[in-house]
């Protein structure tokens, strides 16, 4: 099931509210971010059929 615009929004928003300012702590936290942002803007690494594989995130 593709997930909505608003749906992705939502849940970055939470995701940015749980960051602590700790680059090791909030690590898994961007990477999510990153990956569903992607999604939202309808970007992934050329030639590359798989999210983010490409991008060394």
């Amino acid at each position: 099931m593709e997930l909505t615009k608003e749906q992705l929004e939502v849940q970055i928003a939470e995701l940015n509210s749980k960051l602590t300012g700790d680059m090791f702590s909030d690590m898994d936290i961007k990477d999510e971010i990153h990956n569903l942002t992607m999604k939202l803007n309808g970007v992934k690494p050329m030639d590359s059929h798989f999210d983010c594989v490409g991008c060394g995130s």
